[in-house]
């Protein structure tokens, strides 16, 4: 399993004019409502905001990472989105982000989820591919650069 195996054109939004964290969040739930994993698009939410509110997951770097373990799905979800500007996210580096990621897993994948969350930090952690990922000009573009960027890393 991996980002670009789970990141489809559909789940990808750029240059976002949202000026709230919580716009943010709604966006991306709202993206992925139809997507073939969501089986509760509420509880998904509910677990989501549930886990913001615990601890902001403005990860640091430009970063934001929403996520949840959650019944609200029966399987890995992921949406990405670039910000048009940058916005407060409540960050650990108290940094304002411009790239956000929604990562939802069933419940019982907990070691799946920690890989994907590891995966997406890893790769979005470096300067160069979150450079690229803010300028690519479409959907596609960013799936490709996933696909180049996983390429160096190992099968999960």
């Amino acid at each position: 399993m991996d980002i670009q195996g789970l990141l489809t054109e559909q789940y990808v939004v750029l240059n976002l004019d949202l000026k709230q964290k919580s716009q943010v969040i709604e966006k991306m739930l709202s993206l992925v409502e139809h997507h073939e994993g969501v089986k509760d698009i509420g509880k998904l939410r509910e677990d989501v905001l549930h886990r913001e509110q615990e601890m902001s997951t403005g990860i640091g770097k430009s970063i934001a990472l929403p996520h949840a373990k959650t019944a609200g799905v029966c399987q890995p979800v992921l949406a990405f989105a670039t910000l048009g500007s940058a916005m407060d996210f409540d960050s650990i580096d108290e940094e304002p982000v411009r790239l956000v990621f929604l990562l939802a897993t069933p419940e019982d994948m907990l070691a799946e989820h920690l890989k994907l969350l590891g995966r997406i930090t890893k790769l979005a952690g470096r300067e160069d591919f979150r450079q690229r990922l803010l300028l690519s000009a479409s959907p596609a573009e960013v799936i490709e650069l996933f696909r180049e960027g996983e390429k160096d890393l190992p099968q999960i």
